[in-house]
């Protein structure tokens, strides 16, 4: 059924991989989508994939108080030895902090520049640079707010089940992704559209935060890919997965123990194409919307 739509969503769906060096000198990796709007860059995906961003800049300033606290005891030439050690105990630090952090855009040498985020409903919008319009062999069409039938079939695009590893060059201040994680592999999975969901106003009132379901989950990897339908119009912007209690819970064994297994429905949740169609509009965004 979706074998022509995931041709077409393939043509306009790419990965970020999101990398951060963190305060221990660890490296973490994580994976999502992103869905390529039109010729002149610009790309769509869930807010959440950029939260390292602003983590970083509010780390930084308090990596900034914990070094000038560090460099006081230091400097305290009323101190001795002993007395620096405690207080160097004192001084709090954490280990998750950001220290360095990289978004790589699908392709090397691709930059993000213009981000604006609707955080409330989890949706965010970048210009890519340099980009190559001949790059991507078909752009999307956004399914137009109105006709929307719960129980039509639908399909999310992403890429789960694929491990990113990554190290970071002190010298360069730069990652490198580990060996084999190119190329990244997609995965589709289907669904019906269940229901909306209201979610309140944006911060500034102006905007009414919805979310479109689906009765299968989004799958980590998935975050920011397309729900689009058998044409391959986009429906929504995967941005997370919730669980349902079902109500019962049949026992197993397990070790020789008899426990109980809590069942739940995993439902996905994209950005309603009302909230993407308006937001677009706003930041003057050119984009395909369909006749339907």
């Amino acid at each position: 059924m979706f074998a022509d739509a995931y041709e077409k969503a393939s043509a306009f769906t790419h990965p970020i991989v999101i990398s951060v060096r963190l305060f221990d000198g660890s490296v973490k990796c994580s994976l999502g989508a992103f869905v390529v709007l039109n010729p002149a860059g610009w790309v769509v995906t869930a807010a959440h994939l950029l939260a390292a961003a602003p983590a970083f800049q509010q780390h930084s300033k308090e990596i900034a108080k914990h070094n000038a606290q560090i460099t006081a005891i230091e400097q305290d030439n009323q101190l001795n030895a002993k007395q620096k050690r405690r207080k160097f105990r004192r001084v709090k630090s954490n280990p998750e902090w950001i220290t360095n952090y990289s978004f790589w855009w699908g392709w090397d040498g691709v930059r993000s520049k213009n981000i604006t985020v609707l955080p409330e409903a989890d949706l965010a919008v970048a210009q890519l640079e340099p980009f190559d319009p001949k790059a991507i062999p078909e752009y999307p069409i956004v399914k137009a707010p109105s006709n929307l039938r719960c129980g039509t079939s639908l399909c999310k695009l992403g890429y789960p089940f694929h491990n990113i590893e990554a190290t970071f060059h002190k010298e360069t201040g730069t990652f490198e992704l580990a060996p084999g994680t190119l190329p990244v592999p997609r995965f589709p999975i289907e669904g019906i559209y269940t229901r909306n969901l209201i979610a309140g106003k944006s911060r500034d009132g102006k905007r009414e935060i919805k979310f479109l379901e689906t009765s299968s989950p989004g799958l980590r990897g998935q975050s920011g890919g397309p729900i689009f339908d058998v044409r391959g119009t986009v429906w929504a912007i995967q941005s997370r997965t919730t669980h349902f209690p079902l109500g019962f819970s049949p026992k197993v064994k397990k070790n020789g123990r008899e426990v109980e297994e809590n069942q739940f429905l995993n439902a996905g949740w994209g950005v309603h194409p009302e909230v993407i169609v308006n937001f677009l509009k706003d930041n003057n965004i050119e984009f395909q919307l369909s006749d339907y």
